[in-house]
């Protein structure tokens, strides 16, 4: 009696664990579905099943607007990713592996793009954009607006700290008597870098640098306040869709978006997974 007695409460939590993911995984990407099944509907009502079509499809890949908004988008992107990831990389250096002065108060000031919401960064940045601008009118008499370069910088400032908390977290569980036995060589500071740190935190790096890929494609809030006249980017795009009236096309460019966050995501596995495979074959002894 006692071994049935403590089998069926296993059992029924087994089953409520069960239950409870399923869910939670219904409760996540059935909305998923739903828009790539709606973005396939012959209706104009995007909440209504139409028939089968590809019309949308076919109408976002021939709209100049939504793939001058994708070019903008990928530009932000790859331009802000690779600033953020150099600056990134370097801030979770100093601060793993070095000590000076202000090292605390720097360090709470790189989360503060992390902590703060996303509404307060943009007034925050349009503020800055909008002093900077005055201060070079007056002193030199040159007249900059706001437009694709306010949207870089302001999508560096807020993907550093993302960028730096991914890779410390891979740098504190790097051994540092690797970096030591190569200055024991007589490796030079950056050739250590180079061939013994790097090689070591560049999983770290690439998470960092697809994760600030993809939040600058998503980003929305902080790009409406600092972009200028032609220089709309895909997001900001489909919410303005939004507000002039909702059609099937944004459930097409919705589900373009997500295949292309899903790529990122797929390749960042990937490659960790590569590099583990690697590591672990480099630590394999000899046969």
């Amino acid at each position: 009696m006692s071994s049935g007695s403590a089998a069926t409460p296993k059992g029924l939590t087994r089953g409520l664990l069960t239950g409870t993911t399923a869910l939670v995984l219904v409760f996540l990407y059935a909305p998923i579905v739903l828009l790539a099944v709606y973005s396939l509907s012959g209706s104009r009502n995007p909440g209504q099943w139409g028939g089968f079509t590809f019309e949308w499809y076919r109408e976002l890949g021939g709209d100049e607007q939504i793939q001058g908004a994708i070019w903008v988008s990928l530009k932000v992107a790859l331009a802000s990713t690779l600033v953020a990831t150099v600056l990134g990389t370097m801030a979770a250096l100093a601060l793993e592996r070095f000590r000076f002065r202000g090292k605390k108060v720097f360090d709470a000031l790189l989360y503060l793009p992390i902590i703060i919401p996303d509404v307060t960064m943009a007034v925050m940045m349009l503020l800055f954009f909008t002093q900077a601008f005055d201060l070079i009118d007056s002193w030199f008499g040159i007249r900059i607006s706001k437009g694709l370069g306010t949207i870089i910088v302001s999508h560096i400032a807020f993907n550093i700290a993302f960028v730096s908390v991914v890779v410390r977290a891979r740098i504190a569980g790097m051994d540092e008597t690797l970096e030591q036995a190569s200055a024991d060589l007589y490796a030079t500071p950056w050739k250590s870098f180079r061939y013994v740190t790097l090689p070591l935190i560049a999983p770290g790096v690439i998470g960092g640098a697809l994760l600030a890929l993809t939040l600058s494609l998503d980003d929305v809030v902080v790009t409406q306040f600092v972009a200028g006249p032609g220089s709309t980017t895909l997001p900001v795009y489909v919410f303005s869709l939004i507000r002039r009236g909702v059609t099937p096309l944004i459930n097409a460019v919705s589900v373009v978006m997500l295949a292309a966050s899903l790529v990122l995501v797929v390749a960042s596995l990937f490659a960790q997974r590569a590099n583990a495979g690697r590591r672990e074959r480099e630590l394999r002894p000899a046969e």
